[in-house]
Parts: C-alpha cells; sequence; structure tokens
C-alpha cells in the first residue's frame, strides 16, 4: 500500500539533520530547515487513505520512503507505531528517533536528511522536482 507526496525543491535546501528529514506544503524554506528537503507537497498525512494509516500503526510494522529527485532514487527504511495519528495538514517528517507528533510519518528511519545522497541534495537545492513514496504492507 502506498502514498505519493510530489514537493519541489528549493535554493536553501540543504539536508543537514542528523535526526529527522521533511517534505512540506509550505512554499518557502529559510536556511533553518536543514531537515526539509521539499517544499510545496500536493500533499500531506492528513490526506492520506485511512487504512494506510491504520497499517502504519501496527507496532514495528516496516515503512519504506522512496526518494526521487534528480533522476536518482534513494529508500530510507523506518518503522510504525501505534500513537501514529497522520494529522498533519502541513508537513510529514521520517524521524531516526521514537518520537511520535502529528507530522511523524515513521520512527527508527534508517538515516535522516544528512544521509541523503549529495546529489539528490544538490539537484533539490537547483529547485528540482521531489517524489517520496511511502510505502507499508497491510
Amino acid at each position: 500500500m502506498d502514498e505519493v507526496i510530489r514537493a519541489r525543491g528549493h535554493e536553501n535546501v540543504r539536508a543537514e539533520h542528523a535526526s529527522t528529514f521533511e517534505v512540506t506544503t509550505d512554499d518557502w524554506l529559510t536556511p533553518a530547515g536543514d531537515c526539509i528537503l521539499g517544499i510545496r507537497a500536493d500533499r500531506a498525512p492528513a490526506d492520506f487513505d485511512p487504512a494506510f494509516v491504520e497499517a502504519c500503526r501496527k507496532a514495528g510494522r516496516e515503512i519504506v520512503a522512496t526518494v526521487e529527485a534528480g533522476g536518482r532514487e534513494q529508500v530510507v527504511r523506518g518503522r510504525g507505531h501505534p500513537d501514529l495519528t497522520f494529522e498533519s495538514d502541513r508537513s510529514a517528517v521520517g524521524r531516526t528517533s521514537e518520537y511520535v507528533d502529528d507530522r511523524t510519518v515513521m520512527i527508527g528511519a534508517a538515516f535522516a536528511a544528512s544521509g541523503f545522497d549529495r546529489e539528490i541534495v544538490e539537484a533539490l537545492a537547483d529547485g528540482a522536482g521531489l517524489t517520496v513514496t511511502l510505502s507499508v504492507d497491510r
């Protein structure tokens, strides 16, 4: 089961954060947003199918984020958790930690923004399109 988010890069994409990565519906990005990969996302967690959300709420369930930009692709694996709400109408955040809030779409991610391929990050800093596909088994 998949949910797809389409967004755009921005000149301030740096992807240096060590514990999170994020895609936001906001149409701007300051240099302080060092976890943000893309802006102007066409969807947020509140838009996801309830069946997808329920599958992600199973403890330990693997969630896979496939990030595509600039002709490159990278996969981040994390986990679901019963406390995931997917209620944010603004942004989707993957976390290496166990912290959960309304923006969290996975915990225990294998890496955060700082772990992304620098060619993907450079493409996003040049304004490339971004596709994030979140996948979970039922």
